[in-house]
């Protein structure tokens, strides 16, 4: 069994043969992979030791500590946070050889090909296409909101592989390479002006049967593991106390007397509560997953990480005033990465709008939360034995 002092002991020890002052950054990333503090839980050889989930931190601390550089996990998050635990739940053993380690790394980005305009939120109703011809499936159709599309290499991707049974038993999970010349990428201009998000164009894709995840037909319940990953990756991520967009509005407050006034004081106090809630109920979660996979309460948790947010990002505005309307630059520009901590308030503001839709609208997050969480009975559905090419569109 490998405990705390054991990890430490070999962090320091692997400290002492890499340097972080004097080694490249990714050689660092590579070695420290190699070694298996990438990701302790993890099996040995993909970057884990096979020890708890919760040691993580110790081997964190001390690299944090040595200055050591991270893996800029805010640009690879889709990778860190919702293929690799896919792959590592269902994928081969060369495929996990293959796409794990330049995911930690960085040095390859994967992006999320769910969403499709004609699906809306029912995400079982996809009706993207993928034909079996041989050893590869052709793949045709159109996905949407896709974060990233333009800097990934690779992409999680399910489609439709049988029309003639139900929904949610059709379905096939692939890895896509997003090279691929049937491949287009277009941007999706957002209200900040930027375009994060993107619609991807898939048109006679051809993909290797050893790049799909799962068993034919079985692309939903794979798709269950990666989206339960997506709403702790999106609302569980640790921050400190007062982190998270509470700071920068504590912070005003504080510097800036002047703009108090006592109702905005009682929603400031009502607010910082319920994020020092949030953050700790995430904490919680973090330990509950070293047991096991990430339920459904990972849904709840994003859930309320959409709220507060939206609702933190608008007293931060009121609080500024006439400075609140501000915004800093409109540039059309393709970011990798939402960057909440170094933008304005009026960015947070209209960025906090796509919380509620981004890993699952809050209308289905609060569907999952009452049937999975609370036990309430499921509303009436008559498309659960009709065929989806029988289903109404």
């Amino acid at each position: 069994m490998t405990d705390a002092a054991e990890l430490r002991r070999r962090t320091q020890e692997f400290l002492a043969a890499n340097p972080p002052a004097s080694t490249d950054r990714v050689d660092f990333l590579k070695a420290r992979f190699d070694a298996g503090l990438a990701w302790v839980h993890y099996p040995e050889g993909l970057g884990g030791l096979g020890a708890a989930r919760a040691l993580q931190a110790v081997v964190d601390a001390e690299l944090e500590a040595a200055g050591a550089p991270d893996n800029d996990p805010r640009r690879i998050g889709i990778g860190l946070g919702m293929a690799a635990p896919t792959i590592l739940a269902f994928g081969t053993d060369e495929q996990k050889r293959r796409f794990l380690r330049p995911l930690w790394i960085g040095e390859e980005v994967w992006c999320q090909l769910f969403s499709e305009p004609g699906a809306g939120s029912d995400l079982a109703a996809l009706g993207t296409r993928a034909v079996c011809d041989g050893d590869t499936w052709v793949v045709d159709g159109q996905k949407v909101w896709t974060s990233g599309a333009h800097a990934a290499r690779w992409a999680i991707l399910i489609a439709r592989t049988d029309p003639e049974v139900p929904k949610h038993r059709g379905i096939t999970y692939f890895v896509c390479d997003m090279t691929d010349p049937g491949v287009e990428v277009r941007p999706l201009r957002q209200i900040t002006g930027e375009a994060e998000f993107n619609e991807v164009f898939l048109t006679g894709v051809r993909i290797p049967d050893a790049h799909r995840l799962g068993e034919v037909g079985d692309g939903w319940k794979v798709a269950q593991t990666t989206l339960m990953n997506e709403r702790v990756s999106i609302g569980g991520a640790r921050i400190s106390r007062e982190g998270g967009l509470i700071a920068p509005v504590a912070a005003t407050w504080r510097e800036r007397p002047e703009l108090r006034t006592h109702d905005l004081h009682q929603r400031l106090l009502k607010l910082w509560v319920e994020a020092e809630v949030a953050r700790l109920t995430g904490e919680r979660l973090r330990q509950q997953l070293v047991a096991g996979q990430p339920g459904p309460e990972g849904s709840g948790l994003k859930l309320g990480f959409a709220r507060l947010n939206q609702e933190i990002s608008g007293l931060e505005v009121e609080l500024l005033g006439e400075e609140g309307l501000l915004y800093e630059d409109w540039t059309m520009r393709r970011p990798e990465k939402v960057d909440f901590a170094g933008r304005d308030a009026g960015y947070r503001y209209l960025r906090a709008k796509g919380n509620s839709i981004e890993g699952g609208t809050s209308e289905v997050l609060l569907n999952i939360v009452a049937e999975r969480v609370l036990g309430l009975p499921s509303e009436p559905r008559t498309d659960k034995d009709v065929a989806w090419k029988d289903l109404a569109r």
